[in-house]
């Protein structure tokens, strides 16, 4: 009889498919030496509870260095699943093991006590700005020469509560009674009273506190309190022991935090090191931003790091570690820098200002000077009319009318170089000619931050400054390189009315984009600061590309093991019917434009109406939005079923699209491939009935930002186009086709719709399958797919 593994005991079920059993003994093995598992599982493989069986393992092994799981994912819906699959292993532990510790991450809004509630001034649509206002109010007031302590604070918030039940105001008999650290809490008092939050009440009022005129935020107050003098562990100041919670959520935390007094999203920051099992997303581990100021202290060889949905790592990244500043950045920036610089001026004409005294002392603390912060003015006033000048100019070139037709306009790119030839982009020969130097360049980071200090101090407002941000992305703008960097103006479609009638500002929001072309390196390199851990998705493949562009390969070269591993869907192959139909190609010189009638559009039409019509819900991916909308209009008038469109909308509007599709009868919903709707959504039971994927989704060329990416990817790898493209696409509808069977009594239908798939040729794609996938996937013609389906149903 074969011994359980070391692992067995933290695993969640009683027994692992082989497939598990195979995935986390290589991640285990391959983070003891400092790598990493590169796994492409299908639906049903288990891959989330293979993942952190690895990971606890590891963290819990005495002789282990790893101390934590940090979980990334870039989709809600497995954020849940890794919740839940961390829920099951606590519950299912031996009764001598503690629970596993985890904690999700979750931005402000949702654990500020006020802006859940809505109340004090403070909504999810300001939180961000007004919490910074008051925590810096906050520390103010209790830091070195303060008008207080943070014991004071608390006394006083909680107090008033008391003074308002003692004076009768608004209570109805009641009191209070003792709270478990000595403080007053209600007793049956009215909830206008006291603030609650989810139905649990905590010591403050539903407002914000005031001391001595300056506005506190007393949650915050009260976290400080806590916090041990001299720089003590910030954990200490944790009202609750996680040690026996298992994992705490985000309403949870609220829960527990708020009722004892104390800030949700503190106690958040203040437990990341602490927990075993970390769960968050992208940001938290690739935002420059979010990493500087909250999650740093995960990013370090003690983490076994798990990267979920890592098909999609190098475009999320790629976003996350490219810049934009806005012309209307610009503009304000240029406000900010004057209102700072205005004291001082008035002071030189005559007029005394205590305001003036508190710029110079601020300067006189810093290494900026006031010719500095005019000559940072200029330049950024200057920035914004060289700006307008191109706009205006590309526009007159490309649409003469423009200034009349403004609603027709489209979303636009105006490139500052050559896509195809790297060198120094448009704005940065305008600067150096207009004599802004290096200097200049070099020293906006540090002006923005003279300028959010003064005018913290100064206004009353809580306001998110835009100077510190103008500074740091045109710091950036002039050290990237040209060649893995692209830089543009970007046009995004809005209308202005206050914008003057003759300006493009009244049509669209202005951009200088600083764009990551090659994300690679900035992968690899934080991928690189963890200890080790697993990289996984259901559609990896082809992992020799997927370990190119995330920089995989290169830490494999330093030493650190790269395992791979694939598995196939394990569910009984009876029950789906995987067909590659051998239509004309998809391509945009076959099909015309939408709507166009020719002989590619109707044996696509002839091909999805004969799926469609199947009992059950159909899933329709387009290759974008404007095809989708053709498709379903089209499908509308041969079916008798519904025929639901989604397009390009906000969460609201695909959430209830999805309710309408899962109700009632079987339906068709027919979606763009690069949307939401063909990934990361659970189809589970008879959700889906079939799925088909019309043609390739691969983006459009055209676009000068494409080939600037396709040129980065030319001279790094061997095919630029295959690589930053095709191969991205090919996941694409291999995530939409994944949607159907999800578990092993489903029973459903995949298509695959495109000659491309369905033989090699000189653009084909069926390479970039996995080998049983192209096993699975028999090509098929399109006058035999309604063969194929009968015969798919005769075995059933």
């Amino acid at each position: 009889m074969t011994a359980d593994p070391p692992w067995a005991d933290v695993f969640g079920h009683e027994e692992p498919y082989p497939e598990q059993a195979d995935g986390i003994d290589a991640a285990i093995e391959a983070a003891r030496d400092g790598g990493f598992l590169a796994l492409e599982g299908a639906c049903g493989t288990g891959k989330t509870m293979l993942a952190l069986t690895a990971g606890i393992d590891r963290v819990r092994d005495p002789d282990s260095d790893f101390e934590r799981v940090f979980v990334l994912t870039s989709v809600k819906q497995q954020l849940r699943q890794f919740e839940t699959d961390l829920e099951t292993i606590n519950a299912n532990l031996p009764d001598d093991y503690d629970p596993v510790s985890g904690l999700t991450l979750v931005g402000k809004a949702d654990v500020c006590p006020y802006a859940r509630e809505n109340r004090g001034g403070i909504d999810r649509e300001n939180v961000y700005e007004r919490c910074e206002g008051l925590r810096e109010r906050t520390r103010n007031l209790v830091g070195d020469g303060g008008a207080t302590t943070t014991s004071n604070l608390v006394s006083e918030a909680r107090s008033q509560q008391v003074g308002l039940l003692d004076s009768g105001s608004s209570a109805s008999g009641g009191g209070t009674r003792a709270a478990d650290d000595g403080a007053s809490s209600p007793v049956d008092a009215p909830a206008a009273d006291y603030l609650s939050v989810d139905g649990e009440p905590t010591p403050y009022r539903p407002d914000t506190e005031e001391f001595e005129g300056t506005e506190f935020c007393p949650f915050y107050a009260g976290f400080l309190d806590d916090v041990p003098e001299d720089g003590g562990d910030p954990a200490e100041a944790v009202p609750f022991d996680i040690t026996e919670l298992g994992h705490v959520d985000s309403d949870e935390l609220v829960r527990l935090s708020a009722s004892h007094g104390s800030c949700p999203h503190s106690i958040m920051g203040a437990l990341v090191p602490e927990v075993e099992v970390v769960v968050g997303n992208y940001y938290h581990a690739f935002d420059p931003v979010t990493t500087g100021t909250f999650t740093g202290a995960l990013l370090d060889d003690s983490t076994f790091v798990v990267c979920d949905e890592a098909h999609m790592l190098e475009p999320r990244v790629r976003d996350l570690v490219s810049d934009a500043v806005a012309d209307a950045s610009l503009r304000d920036a240029v406000s900010e820098i004057t209102r700072v610089v205005q004291p001082l001026s008035f002071e030189t004409e005559g007029a005394e200002s205590d305001d003036a005294d508190l710029v110079r002392g601020e300067l006189a603390d810093s290494d900026v000077d006031l010719e500095e912060l005019e000559r940072i003015r200029e330049f950024y006033s200057d920035l914004r009319e060289e700006l307008d000048r191109r706009v205006t100019t590309h526009l007159d070139r490309e649409y003469p009318d423009w200034r009349a037709s403004m609603r027709e306009l489209d979303d636009d790119e105006i490139p500052l170089r050559d896509p195809e030839e790297p060198g120094e982009d448009g704005i940065t020969t305008w600067a150096a000619k207009e004599g802004y130097d290096d200097r200049v360049w070099s020293r906006a980071p540090a002006v923005g931050a003279i300028v959010k200090r003064v005018l913290d101090t100064l206004a009353d407002e809580d306001k998110q400054r835009a100077a510190p941000g103008v500074g740091r992305t045109l710091n950036a703008w002039y050290r990237e390189g040209h060649e893995d960097f692209f830089r543009a103006i970007d046009l995004e479609r809005t209308h202005d009315e206050t914008a003057p009638p003759d300006s493009w500002r009244r049509a669209y929001n202005g951009s200088l984009a600083l764009y990551n072309c090659l994300p690679s390196e900035p992968i690899g390199e934080r991928l690189g600061a963890f200890g080790g851990g697993v990289v996984m998705s259901a559609t990896l493949e082809p992992m020799d590309v997927f370990r190119e562009v995330t920089g995989l390969d290169h830490l494999a070269e330093r030493g650190r093991p790269v395992v791979e591993r694939t598995y196939g869907l394990g569910f009984p192959s009876q029950n789906r019917a995987s067909l590659a139909v051998d239509a004309p190609k998809f391509t945009h010189d076959n099909r015309g434009a939408p709507g166009e009638r020719n002989e590619t559009r109707l044996a696509y039409l002839d091909a999805t109406a004969t799926v469609a019509r199947r009992e059950g819900n159909v899933l329709v991916g387009a290759p974008s939005y404007a095809e989708a909308a053709w498709l379903a209009e089209a499908l509308d008038d041969r079916l008798d079923k519904p025929v639901l469109l989604d397009e390009s909308s906000g969460d609201r509007e695909t959430e209830s699209l999805k309710d309408a599709f899962f109700a009632g009868d079987g339906k068709v919903l027919v979606t763009s491939l690069r949307g939401t709707l063909t990934e990361g959504v659970d189809y589970r039971g008879d959700r889906l009935a079939a799925a088909v994927v019309c043609g390739v989704p691969i983006i459009n060329t055209a676009r000068p930002r494409t080939r600037a990416v396709i040129t980065a990817y030319d001279r790094r790898f061997d095919s630029g186009f295959e690589t930053a493209l095709t191969v991205p696409a090919v996941r694409k509808a291999r995530q939409a086709i994944g949607r159907v069977i999800r578990g092993p009594d489903e029973r459903g239908v995949r298509v695959l719709l495109d000659a491309r798939y369905a033989r090699d040729s000189w653009n084909g794609v069926r390479e970039y399958l996995p080998e049983h996938e192209r096993e699975e996937f028999q090509p098929v013609s399109t006058d035999m797919l309604s063969v194929a389906l009968d015969r798919f149903d005769t075995d059933r």
